[in-house]
């Protein structure tokens, strides 16, 4: 396999590479208050990428992806491929797999436990082998995601499921070993359940609807790459899908999406920064909430071309925001519109409905001068007049992102620890916000100190 991970080795040493360890790791030192200019390239979607990958399990001959983030996730899932005796190669941003002789139906637990998305390789697995073997997913420790959903879809589709031992054990009832068309609701719109399903159905006999199914762009993207290999999917991009079962798939090359979260960071580092940037590619559709909301606080963003936004900054002022599943303001940009709000005159509420753990940044944040109280899952952010940097701890791949934003927009400098976090979800962050002008760099850190020390972080209000 011929992975070209710039990811993980950033992670290391520019000047010393050595092992990633607690007294060896790297850090952003950021210089805030400097004014950004250009444009960024926005990679490939990141969550589009990892479905997509499992997908190519659904068939038996070459598949090419393009338009691929190099992204420490994206190596991991990479490695659960090559575990179950796929091949893949990598030239930059294309990936060569052929899943012809898929080794085994058993996902590795080290693997699984790193990367919530390997999960996805169930359904893949049980549609084309008729048995699956994966541990209960890993991943961001933002709050629940049980995989009942997944489970309950999978036993209407005639599989037979059990978890024993941490392992979900599914095996296909019958001599014919296939699958069986079913009417599903999911309790709850979950992306995960919602693709899992849908490559599950696509071998299977029969028809399979989904209702309440997630709407996301990229559960579009993954039907759209499954009808590219042949598969028979309506209704991808509404809350009903319907997936007629075909007895095979075939090769195809296919291209991903650009990442919306990625172009809504951007979006708001201009913004918090006061910054006249653009960005492409870009589908802007796909950042509708993501516009309206800083269009309320302020921010103009103009459409100069169908797939290239430019970002116009403005006077900030405090809005509301709501976390809901597509269409509705994305969970994923939560954060980094809190930085952006810390800044804006007036008091705004953001209310967390899709993960209950995703208000930790508050603390960070509350270390550089934000004023935030958390009360339940509403995080009341009053504007303050200025941020100042401070040494401060990610606690996911969303809060790592609006760390670096507050950053870059306080004033003297601001240490960013836990890139492990940012390398999962973006491709080369800090040298496209070094071309755009920012004054940072990715550097070795040796012992923590004791006032850099996550645990001394100041505590949001909690009432």
């Amino acid at each position: 396999m011929i992975v070209e991970d710039r990811a993980i080795n950033a992670s290391l040493s520019l000047k010393n590479p050595k092992p990633l360890t607690k007294e060896n790791a790297s850090a952003l030192q950021i210089w805030g208050k400097v004014p950004l200019r250009g444009h960024v390239n926005i990679s490939g979607a990141k969550n589009s990428a990892l479905a997509i990958m499992a997908g190519t399990l659904l068939c038996g001959e070459d598949c090419r992806i393009r338009n691929l983030p190099n992204l420490v996730d994206i190596a991991r899932m990479s490695q659960v491929l090559s575990a179950l005796g796929v091949k893949l190669n990598r030239q930059n941003n294309t990936l060569d797999i052929d899943s012809s002789h898929i080794g085994h139906s058993k996902a590795p637990y080290e693997l699984v436990s790193q990367l919530r998305a390997s999960f996805f390789v169930i359904g893949p697995l049980l549609a084309r082998l008729g048995s699956a073997r994966v541990p209960l997913p890993g991943g961001c420790a933002i709050g629940a995601r049980p995989v009942a959903l997944h489970v309950r879809g999978l036993q209407a589709m005639g599989a037979d499921v059990r978890i024993e031992h941490g392992i979900v054990h599914a095996d296909v009832k019958g001599r014919e070993g296939r699958l069986k068309g079913a009417n599903i609701y999911l309790d709850y719109p979950s992306v995960g359940a919602t693709e899992t399903l849908m490559m599950a159905a696509t071998l299977a006999q029969g028809e399979t609807i989904i209702d309440n199914a997630a709407q996301e762009p990229e559960v579009v993207d993954l039907a759209n790459f499954c009808r590219a290999m042949g598969a028979k999917i309506r209704g991808a991009g509404t809350n009903t899908i319907t997936i007629v079962g075909v007895p095979r798939l075939h090769s195809t090359d296919y291209a991903i999406i650009p990442d919306r979260i990625e172009a809504g960071t951007f979006l708001i580092a201009g913004a918090i920064t006061q910054s006249e940037i653009s960005l492409s590619p870009v589908l802007p559709d796909h950042l509708t909430p993501v516009i309206a909301k800083l269009g309320e606080v302020g921010v103009r963003v103009v459409v100069e071309a169908p797939n290239r936004l430019r970002v116009i900054p403005g006077a900030l002022k405090a809005t509301d925001i709501k976390t809901l599943p597509y269409p509705g303001f994305p969970t994923d940009m939560q954060a980094q519109f809190m930085a952006l709000l810390t800044l804006s005159e007036g008091n705004s509420v953001i209310t967390e409905t899709v993960f209950e753990n995703r208000l930790r940044h508050v603390a960070e944040l509350s270390r550089m001068g934000a004023d935030i109280r958390v009360k339940g899952q509403n995080a009341i952010v009053r504007g303050v007049p200025f941020l100042s940097g401070a040494p401060v701890m990610a606690t996911d791949l969303r809060a790592s992102a609006a760390l670096v934003l507050a950053g870059l927009a306080a004033e003297g400098m601001t240490i960013v620890k836990g890139l492990h976090h940012l390398d999962r979800g973006y491709e080369d962050l800090e040298t496209k916000l070094q071309n755009l002008g920012a004054k940072l760099e990715r550097v070795q850190l040796q012992e923590d100190s004791e006032e850099d020390d996550p645990k001394q972080t100041a505590n949001p209000v909690l009432s």
